[in-house]
């Protein structure tokens, strides 16, 4: 299939080697040209949105932003307005349910599919294959496109309509916040009593306990690993609009909110660019406690 791919990061970058792997003609676009090189090297044409959407049998998504998203979809040079009628928009950037039905609205007046299709599992299961897609659209469209999605992901699922995808992003995102800050201040409690913490992780991590915060995040903030599987910013803004749909749906989530606020702190200390795992940093900041 011709394939068009917008946004190359860190996730972006391992997906698209999937799809170059399997065999399909990838034309790519990114604003950094240089996060692009890999991908160019192994036989992606890089074009811009015009000329990607233009040729593309499918069109993929991995921005950073709703806004990134909105102007590239819906702005005056938009690629909505080049992509012909049957094709399919597919949307992986985690963004706001209420874009992700005003796109599908005004796709389905073209006569293009599109589906809001958030991912999990990170830079580890991008690499691996094995991220989880939650979809929102018709099941039409997505039994187009489900062999694509298979070569990078080990589990997808339409949720229900539009936005539903993103809907259940923002679930994945609250459940996720919980354990990270269970996860940091498990550690700082391990550490300060004493504990050897490789060894509790991979002891805890067997029971009742475990998650991938506890068991992969967790030794990264052991070996003081703070690189990006996951930018700190870009999770702010998935919390941000997990706050927003519950304020929407009149939903007190205050624990959500009280993670969020730590987050903030570890931008205002420098730490945007981190990945999520940092958060350990605000908290050993606030107990003047290092754990390495």
């Amino acid at each position: 299939m011709n394939i068009g791919w917008i946004g190359t990061g860190v996730m972006g970058v391992s997906m698209c080697k999937h799809i170059l792997k399997a065999g399909h003609k990838l034309r790519i676009y990114n604003r950094t040209v240089a996060k692009a090189q890999p991908l160019i090297e192994e036989g992606a044409e890089f074009v811009q949105p015009k000329e990607l959407a233009e040729n593309s049998d499918i069109v993929f998504l991995m921005l950073g932003y709703p806004k990134d998203v909105e102007e590239v979809v819906l702005g005056e040079n938009g690629i909505l307005n080049h992509m012909k009628k049957g094709t399919v928009l597919v949307d992986h950037t985690t963004s706001s349910p209420e874009l992700a039905v005003r796109i599908f609205k005004e796709a389905n007046e073209k006569g293009i599919d599109s589906i809001d299709a958030p991912v999990s599992g990170g830079d580890i299961g991008a690499r691996e294959g094995r991220l989880v897609v939650m979809c929102g659209g018709e099941q039409k469209a997505l039994d187009r496109i489900n062999d694509v999605l298979k070569v990078y992901s080990a589990n997808v699922q339409l949720m229900g309509n539009a936005g539903l995808g993103q809907h259940t992003k923002m679930v994945n995102q609250i459940v996720l916040a919980g354990n990270m800050i269970g996860t940091v201040e498990g550690l700082l409690y391990g550490h300060k009593c004493g504990l050897n913490l490789e060894q509790l992780i991979n002891t805890i991590k067997s029971g009742a306990a475990n998650s991938t915060a506890w068991s992969v995040l967790g030794l990264r903030m052991v070996k003081g690993d703070f690189e990006p599987g996951f930018y700190v910013e870009h999770y702010i803004k998935d919390l941000s609009i997990a706050i927003n749909e519950a304020n929407r749906m009149n939903l007190s989530l205050p624990g959500l909110a009280l993670v969020k606020q730590f987050y903030h702190a570890l931008v205002a200390q420098g730490g945007g660019r981190n990945g999520t795992q940092a958060l350990l940093l605000a908290l050993e900041r606030l107990n003047n406690y290092k754990i390495r």
